[in-house]
């Protein structure tokens, strides 16, 4: 029998003797509450007042409603919505439009050239709304962005339903809205200030480029605007062989050790790609408590090397996982993203238990959201958190049979997932977009590829 959720979603519940006062109720579902925990509700519900979660349990303890709406959620799993711990988003704009180069190459002759040409507003504000359709429905809630325009990206992502935290980038280059590089902390600064306690869907990051692009008082200033304003502090890290050799040369020092010596490393400094650095190099961001956020695809792709992941969780760092922009990867999708990051973690010691899939499922949810600084409102579903959360058909053939969550980080697509919820309102429902009108999404995006070809 095939379940689907549009005839199982109602707006009248029938009285029971057990009365309770909520807006959303999630029933006859497999719960997992906890991804860090490889333990499951086969028959359980969730019940959501406002944003977030007053009650979770199994349906002998479910209550009944007075009022709100219902979703029968029978034949599907219901877990903590993935988070996508760093992404370009507007970067959509150049899928596919320069594959199979090194990154110098990439990014030096194809990539910003075209930024230099084709990024404007326009271009950041519509990209960025596909960029959340394909996330939104391919199971992300929360995504860390870094580009510029990031005003525009972050109108693009209130108005699609996603959680995000948007980061302004900081460049020692004539860059897309900011022409001149002297006033880019000004920039940045401006937009911290503007979405600062705007809405609680959009909370405000900076993005230092990186250590190659980005000299030592740039980075410097940057991370004290981003301890003044309290804001997480994003920066590309030891991504590539050739930025070891640059940083090196001109700082006698790995990227890494760069950064603790200028006094940039510390629990709010989060780290992107961290593929090439070592045993000093980890123990030192360790010590300050840096996140770090892996994108396997992208390095894949640009044979940037693959990050050494599991040292980082044998010490017990905040690790979680990101697709990078659609220039690098070429999609958004997390589960992708999961599947090749379990993979790839088992051949350099030639170890097939390199990291476990129930790793790499709480690096895609609650390791992402501590990597963030979100942990104590999202990552679980557990009652006092916000609901974020993502339903998914497990009566799929390629989830069946289906034993525990941890067949999602080998089995799972974005094909399965059905429905999701972002701060308590339901913004997917049997795979359709309900904040926005895709199609007019994908005719802009059309259009201003059509410039580019």
């Amino acid at each position: 029998m095939q379940h689907t959720l549009e005839a199982q979603i109602t707006k009248k519940l029938h009285p029971t003797t057990f009365f309770m006062t909520i807006d959303l109720l999630i029933k006859n579902c497999h719960l997992v509450p906890d991804p860090a925990k490889n333990e499951s509700i086969p028959h359980g519900f969730i019940a959501i007042k406002d944003e977030r979660i007053v009650q979770t349990g199994p349906m002998d303890q479910c209550p009944e409603p007075d009022k709100g709406t219902v979703i029968d959620g029978q034949g599907h799993l219901a877990m903590s919505g993935l988070v996508n711990g760093h992404c370009h988003a507007p970067m959509t704009l150049f899928r596919g439009m320069a594959d199979d180069l090194v990154l110098s190459s990439w990014l030096n002759e194809h990539i910003f050239p075209a930024e230099a040409k084709h990024v404007s507003p326009e271009m950041a504000y519509w990209c960025s709304k596909l960029a959340a359709a394909e996330m939104l429905l391919s199971g992300t809630t929360t995504v860390a962005d870094a580009y510029f325009f990031e005003e525009e990206v972050s109108q693009a992502f209130l108005e699609t339903g996603i959680r995000a935290m948007p980061a302004q980038a900081i460049i020692d280059f004539p860059a897309p809205g900011v022409p001149d590089p002297a006033k880019a902390l000004h920039v940045a600064e401006a937009f911290i200030d503007s979405w600062t306690g705007k809405t609680p869907l959009i909370t405000p990051a900076l993005f230092a480029h990186s250590p190659y692009t980005c000299c030592t008082e740039t980075l410097v200033h940057a991370k004290k605007l981003a301890r003044q304003k309290k804001v997480p502090f994003f920066i590309h890290l030891a991504e590539t062989a050739d930025e070891i050799q640059h940083i090196h040369q001109a700082q006698g020092a790995t990227p890494v050790q760069h950064l603790e010596a200028i006094g940039v490393l510390d629990t709010h400094t989060v780290c992107v790609h961290a593929v090439w650095v070592n045993a000093k190099d980890i123990d030192i961001l360790d010590t300050h408590g840096c996140s770090v956020i892996s994108c396997p695809q992208s390095n894949l792709k640009l044979a940037s090397g693959i990050a050494p992941v599991p040292l980082m969780l044998k010490k017990g760092m905040r690790v979680g996982l990101g697709t990078d922009g659609c220039a690098s990867n070429n999609t958004l999708d997390m589960f992708r993203e999961m599947d090749i990051c379990a993979k790839i973690q088992k051949l350099p010691a030639l170890d097939p238990v390199g990291i476990p899939a129930e790793n790499i499922l709480h690096a895609a949810t609650i390791g992402g959201a501590q990597a963030l600084g979100m942990d104590g409102d999202i990552g679980a579903l557990i009652p006092g958190n916000i609901a974020d959360i993502i339903l998914l058909d497990i009566q799929n053939p390629q989830l069946q049979p289906f034993y525990t969550a941890n067949t999602l980080v080998y089995s799972g697509s974005a094909s399965t997932v059905r429905s999701v919820i972002v701060h308590g309102q339901l913004v997917v429902h049997n795979r359709e977009l309900l904040t926005f009108d895709l199609n007019e999404t994908k005719e802009h995006v059309r259009t201003l590829a059509e410039q580019i070809k």
